[in-house]
């Protein structure tokens, strides 16, 4: 295994005729490093995962698996690279033995290894009391750990999962998500999703595309750090007379750097405020004091004042548009 296992990518293209798939792609992936590769569906993650297991070539930029060029040395690459692609191509009329025997061999590992890896790789994925079982009588969840089993058959330094859990139930996706953050304890890991869950359950890295092109990339704190530039909070107030959620929602601009303010009447008198605070002159702090003393001002009983965190989810929102 390769302890300094690394992806490179600088100004990676892909155009299909007129259509433009990755536009100016470039991140690094370094050594046991988990990269969550988030964005909706046709954002270009495949695409991208496909060139760096060198299915396809890049249009124009420069991808690199341990300093091997996916355009030049594409069958090195695929010797360091278990691949699971988001349809995981299985026999279903084979055993999970024969099955791994036939990747093994389509693998090129010495026969008097191929037991052992075989062994191994079973034994990772919780597919040792199941080798003996037809393929096609295996439950979804349990499929997919095949798939992933011949992927880290070879004992490769960088793994690549193209959408791993997509149509597992609950508990599957919990046993698959448990079952790659410890591989990716040893090795580098690529992981695309659309499902924001998984990347906070996962990933050490975030790379957000869009459209084709990088919207951020960085831990989510970084991420959400950068983006900020203040504050969302939530306020809860017992209002009293003529206040209701119109009033609060047009006044809380008159009392700081607020934008993005929704409130909404609940029960008994209450008003649930949502609002963003820019880091202006003073802070985003003095803003929220100035709202808090507002309330208490007008006798308003203030039920919670919480500065929230912006989540994964809020960041995906803001950088990809979508509703």
């Amino acid at each position: 295994m390769n302890a300094q296992a690394k992806i490179e990518v600088q100004n990676l293209s892909k155009q299909y005729g007129k259509v433009h798939a990755v536009t100016d792609v470039s991140f690094t992936v370094g050594d046991s490093e988990v990269l969550g590769f988030l964005g909706p569906n046709g954002a270009g993650k495949t695409t991208v995962m496909k060139i760096l297991t060198g299915f396809h070539f890049p249009s124009s930029g420069t991808a690199l698996v341990d300093g091997i060029s996916v355009d030049e040395g594409s069958l090195e690459i695929k010797k360091r690279i278990g691949y699971l692609p988001e349809n995981v191509p299985l026999y279903h009329d084979l055993t999970v033995d024969e099955y791994m025997a036939f990747a093994a061999e389509a693998r090129f590992i010495p026969k008097q290894k191929r037991a052992s890896a075989v062994n191994n790789s079973l034994e990772a994925c919780g597919l040792a009391d199941y080798r003996n079982r037809r393929i096609e009588t295996l439950s979804k969840g349990y499929r997919q750990r095949a798939g992933l089993a011949q992927a880290i058959l070879h004992d490769p330094p960088i793994l690549i999962l193209d959408e791993p859990t997509t149509g597992l139930d609950p508990n599957q996706i919990i046993e698959i998500r448990s079952l790659i953050k410890e591989l990716g304890k040893s090795k580098t890991v690529i992981l695309s999703t659309h499902i924001l869950q998984e990347v906070e359950a996962i990933c050490t890295q975030v790379l957000i595309i869009n459209d084709g092109r990088i919207a951020a990339q960085g831990r989510p704190e970084e991420i959400a750090g950068s983006m900020k530039g203040g504050d969302t909070w939530e306020l809860v107030l017992k209002v009293t007379g003529e206040a209701n959620a119109d009033y609060i929602c047009g006044k809380l601009p008159e009392l700081g750097d607020v934008s993005g303010q929704t409130a909404e009447n609940t029960d008994n008198g209450l008003v649930r405020a949502n609002f963003f605070i820019t880091a202006g002159e003073h802070g985003s702090t003095s803003s929220a004091e100035r709202i808090f003393d507002w309330a208490v001002n007008n006798n308003y009983k203030i039920l919670e004042m919480n500065r929230k965190k912006l989540s994964i989810e809020d960041i995906f929102v803001k950088l990809t548009g979508a509703q």
